[in-house]
Protein backbone atom coordinates (compact mmCIF):
# COMPACT_ATOMS: atom_id res chain seq x y z
CA UNK A 1 0.00 0.00 0.00
CA UNK A 2 1.03 3.62 -0.40
CA UNK A 3 3.01 4.58 2.68
CA UNK A 4 3.90 8.17 1.98
CA UNK A 5 0.70 10.12 1.33
CA UNK A 6 -2.99 10.05 2.07
CA UNK A 7 -3.98 11.43 -1.31
CA UNK A 8 -4.69 9.37 -4.43
CA UNK A 9 -1.67 9.24 -6.79
CA UNK A 10 -2.09 10.56 -10.31
CA UNK A 11 0.53 8.25 -11.81
CA UNK A 12 3.11 5.71 -10.71
CA UNK A 13 6.76 5.72 -11.75
CA UNK A 14 7.58 2.09 -12.46
CA UNK A 15 11.13 2.49 -13.81
CA UNK A 16 13.60 5.34 -14.10
CA UNK A 17 17.18 6.22 -14.90
CA UNK A 18 19.41 9.28 -14.93
CA UNK A 19 22.83 10.07 -16.36
CA UNK A 20 24.54 13.28 -15.22
CA UNK A 21 27.96 14.68 -14.43
CA UNK A 22 27.76 12.58 -11.24
CA UNK A 23 27.75 9.35 -13.22
CA UNK A 24 25.72 6.94 -15.30
CA UNK A 25 22.63 5.37 -13.74
CA UNK A 26 20.96 5.46 -10.36
CA UNK A 27 23.78 3.88 -8.33
CA UNK A 28 26.55 6.26 -9.41
CA UNK A 29 24.35 9.33 -8.97
CA UNK A 30 23.12 8.13 -5.58
CA UNK A 31 26.64 7.46 -4.33
CA UNK A 32 27.89 10.94 -5.21
CA UNK A 33 24.81 12.63 -3.78
CA UNK A 34 25.18 10.80 -0.48
CA UNK A 35 28.91 11.55 -0.35
CA UNK A 36 28.24 15.19 -1.16
CA UNK A 37 30.67 15.11 -4.09
CA UNK A 38 30.01 17.59 -6.90
CA UNK A 39 30.37 16.51 -10.52
CA UNK A 40 31.42 19.97 -11.73
CA UNK A 41 34.85 20.48 -13.27
CA UNK A 42 36.87 23.46 -14.49
CA UNK A 43 36.42 24.25 -18.17
CA UNK A 44 38.74 22.22 -20.35
CA UNK A 45 36.57 22.24 -23.47
CA UNK A 46 38.66 23.29 -26.42
CA UNK A 47 35.72 24.89 -28.20
CA UNK A 48 34.63 27.07 -25.24
CA UNK A 49 37.15 29.77 -24.34
CA UNK A 50 35.46 31.04 -21.18
CA UNK A 51 36.51 30.90 -17.52
CA UNK A 52 33.82 28.68 -16.02
CA UNK A 53 32.99 25.30 -14.51
CA UNK A 54 30.60 22.81 -16.05
CA UNK A 55 28.97 19.41 -15.65
CA UNK A 56 29.93 17.00 -18.42
CA UNK A 57 28.83 13.39 -18.89
CA UNK A 58 31.82 11.24 -19.76
CA UNK A 59 31.70 8.93 -22.75
CA UNK A 60 29.06 10.76 -24.79
CA UNK A 61 31.18 11.48 -27.86
CA UNK A 62 32.27 7.82 -27.99
CA UNK A 63 28.74 6.43 -27.68
CA UNK A 64 27.63 4.59 -30.81
CA UNK A 65 24.03 4.50 -32.01
CA UNK A 66 22.49 1.15 -32.98
CA UNK A 67 22.68 -0.11 -36.55
CA UNK A 68 20.08 1.57 -38.70
CA UNK A 69 19.95 4.71 -36.57
CA UNK A 70 23.26 6.32 -37.53
CA UNK A 71 21.43 9.15 -39.33
CA UNK A 72 20.36 10.49 -35.92
CA UNK A 73 23.95 10.87 -34.68
CA UNK A 74 24.46 14.07 -32.71
CA UNK A 75 25.65 14.72 -29.16
CA UNK A 76 22.10 14.98 -27.83
CA UNK A 77 21.06 11.61 -29.21
CA UNK A 78 24.37 10.01 -28.18
CA UNK A 79 23.67 11.22 -24.64
CA UNK A 80 20.15 9.85 -24.99
CA UNK A 81 21.47 6.43 -26.02
CA UNK A 82 24.03 6.35 -23.21
CA UNK A 83 21.26 7.03 -20.70
CA UNK A 84 18.97 4.36 -22.17
CA UNK A 85 21.63 1.72 -21.47
CA UNK A 86 21.53 2.29 -17.70
CA UNK A 87 19.42 0.66 -14.97
CA UNK A 88 17.82 -1.93 -17.27
CA UNK A 89 15.69 0.82 -18.77
CA UNK A 90 15.54 -0.66 -22.27
CA UNK A 91 14.26 -3.93 -20.84
CA UNK A 92 11.65 -2.06 -18.80
CA UNK A 93 10.50 -0.30 -21.97
CA UNK A 94 10.22 -3.64 -23.80
CA UNK A 95 8.05 -5.00 -20.97
CA UNK A 96 5.92 -1.86 -21.15
CA UNK A 97 5.28 -2.49 -24.86
CA UNK A 98 4.32 -6.06 -24.04
CA UNK A 99 1.85 -4.87 -21.38
CA UNK A 100 0.03 -2.22 -23.38
CA UNK A 101 0.97 -2.46 -27.06
CA UNK A 102 3.26 -0.13 -29.00
CA UNK A 103 0.44 2.19 -30.10
CA UNK A 104 -0.82 2.78 -26.52
CA UNK A 105 2.42 4.22 -25.13
CA UNK A 106 3.00 7.97 -25.20
CA UNK A 107 6.45 9.51 -25.54
CA UNK A 108 7.07 12.99 -24.19
CA UNK A 109 10.49 14.65 -24.27
CA UNK A 110 11.66 17.86 -22.62
CA UNK A 111 14.66 19.64 -24.13
CA UNK A 112 15.78 23.21 -24.73
CA UNK A 113 18.67 23.11 -27.20
CA UNK A 114 18.16 19.64 -28.70
CA UNK A 115 21.00 18.78 -31.11
CA UNK A 116 22.14 22.32 -31.79
CA UNK A 117 25.81 21.35 -31.49
CA UNK A 118 25.47 19.49 -34.79
CA UNK A 119 24.55 22.76 -36.48
CA UNK A 120 27.39 24.57 -34.72
CA UNK A 121 29.87 21.98 -35.97
CA UNK A 122 28.49 22.16 -39.52
CA UNK A 123 28.75 25.96 -39.67
CA UNK A 124 32.29 25.82 -38.27
CA UNK A 125 33.28 23.32 -40.96
CA UNK A 126 31.79 25.55 -43.64
CA UNK A 127 33.64 28.62 -42.32
CA UNK A 128 36.94 26.74 -42.43
CA UNK A 129 36.60 24.83 -45.70
CA UNK A 130 33.90 26.75 -47.54
CA UNK A 131 31.93 23.53 -47.90
CA UNK A 132 28.18 23.09 -48.00
CA UNK A 133 26.44 22.58 -44.67
CA UNK A 134 26.71 18.88 -43.89
CA UNK A 135 24.07 17.89 -41.37
CA UNK A 136 20.50 16.63 -41.33
CA UNK A 137 18.43 19.29 -39.58
CA UNK A 138 15.42 17.04 -38.90
CA UNK A 139 17.40 14.19 -37.35
CA UNK A 140 20.39 16.00 -35.84
CA UNK A 141 19.11 19.37 -34.62
CA UNK A 142 15.33 19.71 -34.73
CA UNK A 143 13.41 19.76 -31.41
CA UNK A 144 11.62 16.57 -32.50
CA UNK A 145 14.90 14.72 -33.14
CA UNK A 146 14.94 12.93 -29.77
CA UNK A 147 11.30 11.85 -30.11
CA UNK A 148 11.81 10.48 -33.62
CA UNK A 149 14.95 8.65 -32.46
CA UNK A 150 13.23 7.14 -29.44
CA UNK A 151 10.18 6.02 -31.41
CA UNK A 152 12.48 4.04 -33.70
CA UNK A 153 14.75 2.86 -30.89
CA UNK A 154 11.97 1.66 -28.59
CA UNK A 155 9.49 0.51 -31.23
CA UNK A 156 6.57 2.59 -30.00
CA UNK A 157 3.95 4.43 -32.03
CA UNK A 158 1.65 6.20 -29.57
CA UNK A 159 1.37 10.00 -29.30
CA UNK A 160 4.67 11.79 -28.94
CA UNK A 161 6.02 15.30 -28.95
CA UNK A 162 8.62 17.62 -27.49
CA UNK A 163 8.04 20.26 -24.83
CA UNK A 164 10.55 23.11 -24.92
CA UNK A 165 9.91 25.70 -22.23
CA UNK A 166 13.51 26.35 -21.20
CA UNK A 167 14.36 25.09 -17.69
CA UNK A 168 10.87 23.75 -16.95
CA UNK A 169 10.71 21.58 -20.10
CA UNK A 170 11.13 18.13 -18.55
CA UNK A 171 9.11 18.92 -15.42
CA UNK A 172 6.09 19.84 -17.53
CA UNK A 173 6.16 16.51 -19.38
CA UNK A 174 4.72 14.80 -16.28
CA UNK A 175 1.66 16.99 -16.69
CA UNK A 176 1.58 16.25 -20.42
CA UNK A 177 1.73 12.50 -19.75
CA UNK A 178 -1.01 12.65 -17.12
CA UNK A 179 -3.35 14.60 -19.39
CA UNK A 180 -2.80 12.20 -22.28
CA UNK A 181 -3.48 9.14 -20.11
CA UNK A 182 -6.47 10.81 -18.48
CA UNK A 183 -7.90 11.64 -21.92
CA UNK A 184 -7.51 8.04 -23.07
CA UNK A 185 -5.00 8.87 -25.78
CA UNK A 186 -2.51 6.41 -24.32
CA UNK A 187 -2.38 3.96 -21.41
CA UNK A 188 1.16 4.68 -20.22
CA UNK A 189 4.02 6.97 -21.16
CA UNK A 190 7.78 7.31 -21.29
CA UNK A 191 8.97 10.74 -20.19
CA UNK A 192 12.47 11.91 -21.05
CA UNK A 193 14.58 14.99 -20.37
CA UNK A 194 17.78 15.51 -22.34
CA UNK A 195 20.08 18.43 -23.09
CA UNK A 196 23.72 18.35 -24.12
CA UNK A 197 26.58 20.83 -24.06
CA UNK A 198 26.83 23.32 -26.89
CA UNK A 199 28.40 26.70 -27.58
CA UNK A 200 25.11 28.59 -27.66
CA UNK A 201 24.27 28.00 -24.01
CA UNK A 202 27.75 28.89 -22.73
CA UNK A 203 28.01 32.10 -24.75
CA UNK A 204 24.34 32.96 -24.31
CA UNK A 205 24.43 32.83 -20.51
CA UNK A 206 27.81 34.58 -20.54
CA UNK A 207 26.33 37.45 -22.59
CA UNK A 208 23.62 37.79 -19.91
CA UNK A 209 26.38 37.91 -17.27
CA UNK A 210 24.89 34.80 -15.64
CA UNK A 211 27.80 32.39 -16.12
CA UNK A 212 29.93 31.87 -13.03
CA UNK A 213 33.71 31.55 -13.22
CA UNK A 214 33.50 29.21 -10.20
CA UNK A 215 31.38 26.16 -9.34
CA UNK A 216 27.85 27.52 -8.86
CA UNK A 217 26.84 28.25 -5.24
CA UNK A 218 23.04 28.31 -4.89
CA UNK A 219 21.80 30.54 -2.04
CA UNK A 220 25.38 31.40 -1.05
CA UNK A 221 26.24 35.00 -0.16
CA UNK A 222 29.00 34.89 -2.82
CA UNK A 223 26.95 33.32 -5.63
CA UNK A 224 27.51 34.93 -9.01
CA UNK A 225 25.93 32.71 -11.64
CA UNK A 226 25.27 29.29 -13.05
CA UNK A 227 27.37 26.31 -14.05
CA UNK A 228 26.05 24.68 -17.22
CA UNK A 229 25.59 20.92 -17.27
CA UNK A 230 24.28 18.18 -19.53
CA UNK A 231 22.13 15.20 -18.59
CA UNK A 232 19.63 12.57 -19.65
CA UNK A 233 16.80 11.35 -17.43
CA UNK A 234 13.91 9.03 -18.25
CA UNK A 235 10.98 7.45 -16.46
CA UNK A 236 8.07 5.16 -17.22
CA UNK A 237 4.76 6.47 -15.89
CA UNK A 238 1.55 4.45 -15.77
CA UNK A 239 -1.44 3.98 -13.48
CA UNK A 240 -0.22 3.53 -9.90
CA UNK A 241 0.01 -0.10 -8.77
CA UNK A 242 2.28 -2.49 -6.90
CA UNK A 243 5.08 -2.03 -9.46
CA UNK A 244 5.37 1.69 -8.69
CA UNK A 245 8.65 2.88 -7.17
CA UNK A 246 7.26 6.38 -6.68
CA UNK A 247 4.16 8.34 -7.53
CA UNK A 248 3.12 11.71 -8.87
CA UNK A 249 0.68 13.36 -6.45
CA UNK A 250 0.24 16.70 -8.14
CA UNK A 251 1.64 19.28 -10.52
CA UNK A 252 1.25 22.99 -11.01
CA UNK A 253 2.00 25.09 -14.08
CA UNK A 254 1.95 28.83 -14.58
CA UNK A 255 3.20 31.51 -16.94
CA UNK A 256 3.86 34.90 -15.44
CA UNK A 257 5.30 36.37 -18.68
CA UNK A 258 7.12 39.04 -16.69
CA UNK A 259 10.39 39.19 -18.61
CA UNK A 260 12.22 37.03 -21.13
CA UNK A 261 15.15 36.25 -18.83
CA UNK A 262 14.19 37.52 -15.35
CA UNK A 263 11.61 36.10 -12.92
CA UNK A 264 8.73 38.13 -11.50
CA UNK A 265 10.27 40.12 -8.61
CA UNK A 266 7.83 38.67 -6.06
CA UNK A 267 7.76 35.21 -7.63
CA UNK A 268 4.08 35.45 -8.62
CA UNK A 269 4.22 32.62 -11.16
CA UNK A 270 6.30 30.42 -8.88
CA UNK A 271 3.82 30.92 -6.04
CA UNK A 272 0.91 30.00 -8.27
CA UNK A 273 2.64 26.85 -9.57
CA UNK A 274 3.34 25.64 -6.01
CA UNK A 275 -0.20 26.37 -4.82
CA UNK A 276 -1.77 24.58 -7.81
CA UNK A 277 0.44 21.52 -7.24
CA UNK A 278 -0.49 21.37 -3.54
CA UNK A 279 -4.19 21.74 -4.35
CA UNK A 280 -4.06 18.96 -6.96
CA UNK A 281 -2.24 16.73 -4.46
CA UNK A 282 -4.77 17.52 -1.73
CA UNK A 283 -1.95 18.52 0.59
CA UNK A 284 -1.06 21.46 2.78
CA UNK A 285 2.42 22.97 2.69
CA UNK A 286 3.06 21.50 6.16
CA UNK A 287 2.89 17.98 4.72
CA UNK A 288 5.85 18.52 2.39
CA UNK A 289 9.11 17.16 3.84
CA UNK A 290 11.64 18.41 1.29
CA UNK A 291 11.78 20.93 -1.55
CA UNK A 292 14.27 20.59 -4.39
CA UNK A 293 14.69 24.24 -5.35
CA UNK A 294 15.17 25.56 -8.86
CA UNK A 295 18.19 27.25 -7.24
CA UNK A 296 20.34 28.32 -10.18
CA UNK A 297 22.94 30.24 -8.17
CA UNK A 298 22.22 33.64 -9.70
CA UNK A 299 21.63 36.61 -7.44
CA UNK A 300 18.08 37.38 -8.61
CA UNK A 301 16.73 33.85 -9.12
CA UNK A 302 17.60 32.58 -5.66
CA UNK A 303 16.17 35.62 -3.86
CA UNK A 304 12.93 35.56 -5.86
CA UNK A 305 12.44 31.83 -5.33
CA UNK A 306 13.03 32.35 -1.62
CA UNK A 307 10.32 35.03 -1.53
CA UNK A 308 7.96 32.62 -3.29
CA UNK A 309 8.83 29.85 -0.82
CA UNK A 310 8.09 32.18 2.10
CA UNK A 311 4.72 33.07 0.58
CA UNK A 312 3.76 29.38 0.28
CA UNK A 313 5.37 27.85 3.36
CA UNK A 314 5.36 30.81 5.75
CA UNK A 315 7.57 30.18 8.76
CA UNK A 316 7.49 26.41 8.30
CA UNK A 317 11.02 25.01 8.43
CA UNK A 318 10.83 22.71 5.41
CA UNK A 319 14.21 21.32 4.36
CA UNK A 320 15.36 22.69 0.99
CA UNK A 321 18.35 22.39 -1.30
CA UNK A 322 19.41 23.00 -4.86
CA UNK A 323 21.19 20.07 -6.47
CA UNK A 324 22.58 22.13 -9.34
CA UNK A 325 25.84 22.37 -7.40
CA UNK A 326 26.19 18.63 -8.10
CA UNK A 327 25.14 18.42 -11.75
CA UNK A 328 25.25 21.96 -13.07
CA UNK A 329 22.16 23.51 -14.60
CA UNK A 330 21.10 20.86 -17.10
CA UNK A 331 18.61 23.23 -18.75
CA UNK A 332 15.78 21.32 -20.46
CA UNK A 333 16.74 18.12 -18.63
CA UNK A 334 16.82 19.79 -15.20
CA UNK A 335 13.17 19.27 -14.26
CA UNK A 336 13.24 15.49 -14.66
CA UNK A 337 16.79 15.11 -13.34
CA UNK A 338 15.88 16.90 -10.13
CA UNK A 339 12.56 15.07 -9.79
CA UNK A 340 14.40 11.75 -10.00
CA UNK A 341 17.11 12.89 -7.58
CA UNK A 342 14.22 13.62 -5.21
CA UNK A 343 12.81 10.14 -5.82
CA UNK A 344 16.23 8.70 -4.91
CA UNK A 345 16.12 10.76 -1.71
CA UNK A 346 12.75 9.24 -0.78
CA UNK A 347 13.79 5.68 -1.69
CA UNK A 348 17.10 5.83 0.15
CA UNK A 349 16.01 8.07 3.03
CA UNK A 350 18.38 11.02 2.84
CA UNK A 351 18.14 14.77 2.32
CA UNK A 352 20.37 16.05 -0.52
CA UNK A 353 22.67 18.87 0.49
CA UNK A 354 23.05 22.11 -1.44
CA UNK A 355 26.52 21.38 -2.83
CA UNK A 356 29.01 24.26 -2.87
CA UNK A 357 26.79 26.46 -0.69
CA UNK A 358 29.32 27.55 1.92
CA UNK A 359 27.86 30.64 3.63
CA UNK A 360 24.11 31.16 3.39
CA UNK A 361 22.96 34.56 2.10
CA UNK A 362 21.49 36.43 5.07
CA UNK A 363 18.52 37.43 2.90
CA UNK A 364 17.58 33.77 2.29
CA UNK A 365 14.95 32.58 4.77
CA UNK A 366 14.57 28.97 3.60
CA UNK A 367 16.08 26.10 5.61
CA UNK A 368 18.85 25.21 3.17
CA UNK A 369 20.49 21.84 3.83
CA UNK A 370 24.09 23.01 3.87
CA UNK A 371 27.15 20.78 3.48
CA UNK A 372 28.14 19.48 6.92
CA UNK A 373 24.63 19.84 8.33
CA UNK A 374 23.71 17.22 10.91
CA UNK A 375 21.88 14.26 9.43
CA UNK A 376 18.10 14.20 9.79
CA UNK A 377 16.65 11.16 11.61
CA UNK A 378 14.70 9.99 8.57
CA UNK A 379 14.49 10.84 4.92
CA UNK A 380 11.64 12.71 3.24
CA UNK A 381 8.30 11.08 2.45
CA UNK A 382 6.68 13.77 0.31
CA UNK A 383 8.77 16.08 -1.84
CA UNK A 384 8.20 19.14 -3.99
CA UNK A 385 10.48 20.09 -6.86
CA UNK A 386 10.50 23.47 -8.60
CA UNK A 387 11.49 24.30 -12.19
CA UNK A 388 11.17 27.91 -13.32
CA UNK A 389 12.11 28.63 -16.93
CA UNK A 390 13.00 31.71 -18.96
CA UNK A 391 9.97 33.69 -20.01
CA UNK A 392 8.16 32.82 -16.79
CA UNK A 393 7.25 29.24 -17.72
CA UNK A 394 6.96 27.58 -14.31
CA UNK A 395 6.33 24.01 -13.15
CA UNK A 396 6.14 22.40 -9.72
CA UNK A 397 5.84 18.67 -9.07
CA UNK A 398 4.87 16.84 -5.89
CA UNK A 399 6.04 13.24 -5.62
CA UNK A 400 6.12 10.53 -2.97
CA UNK A 401 7.32 6.98 -2.50
CA UNK A 402 5.55 4.01 -4.05
CA UNK A 403 4.53 0.60 -2.77
CA UNK A 404 6.57 -0.94 0.04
Amino acid sequence: MLKTASTKPLLGITAFTLTTALGNGQAENLSQLQLGESGLRENDLGYINLPTWFGQVDGVSEQQLPAGLAAWKCRNNQLLELGLLQDGFLDACAKLVARYGADRIGLFVGTSTSGIQAAEDAFKERSINGSELDFNYLQNHNMYSAVSYLRKRLGISGPGFTTSTACSSSAKIFAVAHRHIQAGLCDAAIVVGVDSLCQMTFHGFNSLQLLSAKPCRPADQSRDGISIGEAMAAAIVEPFDKRSEACLLGYGESSDAWHMSSPHPEGAGAIRAMHVALTMAGLSAEQVDYVNLHGTGTQVNDLVEDRAMSAVFGQQAVVCSSTKGFTGHTLGAAGLVEALISVLAVKHEFFPISANTLTLDAQINAQINLPGSSQKPAGPKIIMTNSFGFGGSNATLILAGGYR
